[in-house]
């Protein structure tokens, strides 16, 4: 089966859903090219990508690993990439640097949605990509009827290189499409040829066909050919499925069963011969470097090592890096090729490798790294939208002080967090893609800074404004201890302005009953007191103008006056209706428009106002659907989108308008809060 390879370096990125095998498959191929004498597993929590202790505790990729091997005289390089929807950001700033990538699924027709947004990240980079159908001994469905399910995510047509061979029900062997010959599997061996089933003869002409004709429809020559019922040789097939796969294209397609190895030699085969060469990457790209020899790289991931060494994993785009190189001004450290955890030394990286570099102390992933600091960056993988939060605080308060920068370089090292110290609730809120993605996180910050956390909810942050116009309400502050006195007395008028209004002051003072000196500190006792209003939150939307007042020419001053205000402003707001207000979110959310219905439910049982939805951009049989939703209602909305869509929903939001509580609700938080009102 090994054909004639090409040489030089390739780099793959293993991607598909949680529990599709992935992880399995890499542990094949490098058992398979001599890189492993025994493979491990991901249950045992041996394998070589999945290294990290979250890994392994999770039994489940939460970064990209990286591990290089080589076959049929190419070196290839492996980044292996979360399956977990919370992970995506992982995987979507490797997939930028790779020239290939495999997407492993399983061949379950109902769970052919859960490919969806990666593939639409594939085909909106126009990254050359083939399917591995992992576990086909859990095949419930027809091949052809998988094949059909994978199509209508793919706006790439799906070729199918090999047609499955089966014992009743039991996958045995396949019939290699391209030159017609069948093979039988052999568990960790090479499959061994064997005539082609002649029960199974009209169906390979039937699949055979179908790949032929997809690749006629890039091909005029191979379409004559068809047309004229003549016969492509395997090399005019293989040269077709090069260039069109390198072109991004076409999908070849490949099945098996990793843990047995059975149908990996095949894939690995494709990708010596077809898969596209660093060169044939960068043109599809639009990188034209006017200098060839300059080097260009970019950061695909950043690791913190335990020791609190920082690693820059990064892909050369353009030249070659030495060790101890200069880029953006950062004298690089040690340069290492990855296994896993384990690392070897390399003094030059090459156009197309991919090498982890040392001491690039303020280089983000994503960054373009290059000696001249003029060159222009490369495009990025977009940020995703945090859509989980909790608030975190040490349970050591004396660490206090270290989370700051413990938080930066988790977030340094996985760009899909996100921290802020709430101005209003004063919580240290740590943001992510869910609930797992967060426990995670929480647990490297544990593990790597001695920084172990408590979390809760957030607080929502709560406001509250007044119903009712109020006027010519007296603060009087007087105060007597020998010596100079305290004395300030004011006259206020209050009332509600219109919602997203803010807050103004103004003063109508006739006659310098209250000097003008007084005046700003009669101002700051307004605003001092609209932080805590008579509900417990702070105050907005309203209006407070100082009418009237009397001043003593001894015992009055500005801390005087700014007190006599705090006293009108307790006085004229409880008189004024105050009532709770709540901030409102304007979420997207996307969806495949077959769980549409689904996601209205879900936001009516949320207090929220659907706005409406439509056909989301871009994509194929999915809607987007807007709404308005208290944020009291969110803490645990990205849990129910994805267990409403197969885990593929996803939304967008920012806060946009305050709005009043229902009374009821209103009752119950300001119990909780311990207001008096």
């Amino acid at each position: 089966m090994n054909r004639k390879a090409a040489s030089g370096w390739r780099n793959i990125a293993i991607v598909g859903p949680y529990l599709s095998g992935k992880t399995t498959l890499l542990e094949s191929i490098l058992s398979i090219t001599g890189k492993l004498s025994r493979k491990g597993n991901v249950t045992d929590g041996n394998t070589v990508s999945d290294h990290a202790p979250e890994a392994r505790d999770r039994h489940m990729s939460v970064e990209v690993s990286a591990a290089s091997t080589e076959y049929g005289g190419v070196h290839l390089t492996y980044l292996d990439c979360p399956g977990s929807i919370e992970f995506a950001q992982e995987t979507y700033n490797a997939l930028i640097g790779v020239g290939t990538a495999i997407v492993v699924c399983e061949p379950d027709v109902s769970r052919v949605l859960t490919l969806a947004p990666l593939f639409k990240f594939l085909d909106d980079w126009e990254i050359p990509h083939l399917v591995f159908i992992n576990k086909m001994d859990r095949a419930a469905s027809h091949f052809t009827d998988v094949l059909a399910a994978i199509n209508t995510v793919s706006s790439r047509p799906l070729l199918p290189q090999q047609y499955p061979i089966r014992n009743d029900r039991d996958l045995v062997g396949f019939i290699d499409l391209i030159d017609e010959q069948a093979y039988s599997y052999a568990d960790n061996a090479p499959a061994t040829e064997i005539p082609l089933p002649a029960a199974l003869r009209d169906e390979e002409q039937a699949a055979r066909r179908d790949m032929l004709e997809g690749l006629a429809d890039f091909d005029d020559h191979l379409l004559e050919t068809l047309l004229e019922d003549g016969v492509p040789t395997s090399s005019e097939i293989l040269a077709d499925l090069k260039q069109d796969l390198g072109a991004d294209l076409v999908v070849p397609v490949f099945f098996g069963m990793a843990d047995r190895d059975w149908g990996v030699r095949p894939l690995l085969d494709a990708l010596v011969r077809e898969a596209p060469e660093p060169s044939v990457t960068a043109e599809r790209r639009g990188l034209n470097f006017k200098d060839m020899d300059l080097p260009v790289a970019q950061v695909l991931k950043t690791y913190y090592t335990t020791l609190g060494g920082k690693q820059s994993l990064v892909r050369v785009w353009n030249g070659t890096l030495t060790e101890g190189m200069t880029l953006n001004g950062m004298r690089s450290g040690g340069m290492h090729r990855l296994f896993g955890s384990q690392q070897t030394s390399v003094q030059a990286a090459h156009t197309g490798e991919i090498v982890a570099i040392s001491r690039l102390e303020t280089a983000a992933t994503g960054d373009t790294l290059s000696p001249d600091l003029d060159c222009d960056p490369l495009p990025r993988a977009d940020q995703l939208v945090p859509v989980y939060a909790l608030a975190i605080v040490p349970e050591n308060r004396k660490d206090e002080v270290k989370i700051s920068a413990a938080l930066m370089k988790l977030i340094d090292e996985d760009p899909a967090l996100h921290w802020e110290q709430h101005g209003d609730t004063h919580e240290v809120i740590l943001w992510g893609q869910g609930e797992i993605h967060l426990k995670v996180s929480l647990a490297r910050l544990d593990r790597k800074y001695n920084l172990p956390m408590t979390t809760r909810v957030p607080r929502v942050a709560y406001k509250e404004t007044i119903r009712k116009a109020i006027a010519h309400v007296n603060g009087r502050y007087k105060h007597q201890s020998g010596g100079h006195g305290q004395f300030g007395d004011v006259y206020i008028d209050v009332q509600p302005l219109d919602r997203g209004a803010g807050f103004n002051f103004s003063q109508a003072i006739i006659g310098g009953v209250v000097p003008k000196q007084y005046i700003s500190g009669v101002e700051m006792g307004v605003r001092e007191y609209l932080k805590h209003g008579p509900l417990g939150f702070p105050v907005v939307d309203l209006a407070v103008q100082l009418t009237d007042g009397s001043y003593h020419s001894v015992d009055s001053s500005e801390q005087a006056f700014k007190q006599a205000a705090r006293v009108a402003m307790q006085e004229a707001l409880h008189q004024a209706e105050p009532t709770l207000l709540e901030p409102i979110a304007l979420v997207e959310i996307g969806t495949p428009n077959e769980f549409t219905s689904k996601i209205l439910q879900a936001i009516s049982g949320r207090r929220g106002q659907i706005l409406g939805y439509e056909a989301r951009e871009g994509w194929v049989n999915w809607d987007t659907v807007s709404a308005y939703i208290p944020q009291a209602e969110m803490q645990d909305l990205i849990i129910e989108v994805r267990s409403l869509t197969l885990g593929v929903g996803t939304y967008s939001w920012h806060e946009d308008h305050l709005q009043q509580v229902p009374e009821k609700i209103a009752d119950r938080v300001l119990v909780q809060s311990g207001s008096d009102t």
